[in-house]
């Protein structure tokens, strides 16, 4: 097996037996020594950095003197804000709190692969895939929520004799979307990741600087790009005159 990161070897060291037990509950299979992965480690830090980072910053807001931390996230907010409100139109605001919330999972993830002794956990294909069900839970029922069973018409078209081949067409394009999204971001940061651990080894600082720049750019764009397809779904399933 490769090598596992310093954190996870704790973690299986010290917290072997309840992940044996519940991966042997579930029927996976895995390795007893190691039942921890690199990524879902990672993962959990990200989570827990989240909470640790707005639980903080909920303690600090203040509408007479809001500090650098607090005008930072406003000013996402509003980015978020008006990302959403050019595509969705009516009640985009109800959803910030979800597409933001993706973007900075995404973006904490991604990141996390830039600190030695990490791994940004999407490059595994798993984290991907679920973020992408995710999206795919919210946008739906989003919909149906919007539009009650009239959402089914979007998968059936205009007209009616359209209706038999339109509605397996519509069908497929949205089974096909939790694979585009998670084979575009896993794809990106594996192959962002490879890259620069490729150049960092065989060459000296400066060429690897360029790769990690280019790979943090990256972390970026992969981010806002997830976030702003995810805004596309909502859009279109949400939309009356859709």
């Amino acid at each position: 097996m490769e090598q596992e990161l310093w954190i996870t070897t704790l973690f299986d060291r010290a917290l072997a037996a309840p992940a044996n037990a519940f991966l042997d509950a579930v029927h996976y299979s895995h390795d007893a020594a190691h039942p921890w992965s690199d990524w879902f480690i990672c993962e959990v830090l990200v989570v827990l950095f989240m909470v640790v980072l707005f639980s903080f910053l909920r303690t600090r807001l203040s509408v007479d003197k809001p500090g650098k931390l607090q005008h930072i996230f406003e000013l996402f907010h509003e980015f978020v804000h008006a990302s959403s409100a050019e595509i969705i139109e009516h009640g985009a605001a109800k959803y910030v709190p979800f597409v933001g919330t993706v973007f900075l999972f995404i973006f904490f993830m991604n990141t996390l692969g830039l600190i030695p002794g990490f791994v940004a956990p999407t490059m595994f294909p798993f984290v991907p895939m679920g973020m992408a069900l995710a999206v795919i839970v919210f946008y739906h029922s989003a919909g149906i929520k919007a539009n009650g069973f009239g959402y089914i018409k979007q998968f059936l078209g205009p007209v009616v004799w359209l209706m038999p081949l339109l509605f397996p067409i519509e069908i497929a394009s949205h089974a096909a979307r939790p694979l585009s999204l998670t084979l575009r971001l896993y794809a990106n940061m594996f192959a962002g990741e490879q890259v620069t651990d490729a150049f960092t080894t065989v060459t000296k600082l400066a060429i690897p600087v360029i790769f990690i720049s280019l790979h943090a750019f990256a972390c970026i764009l992969q981010s806002y790009i997830f976030m702003m397809l995810a805004i596309v779904y909502i859009g279109g399933a949400v939309s009356h005159e859709h």
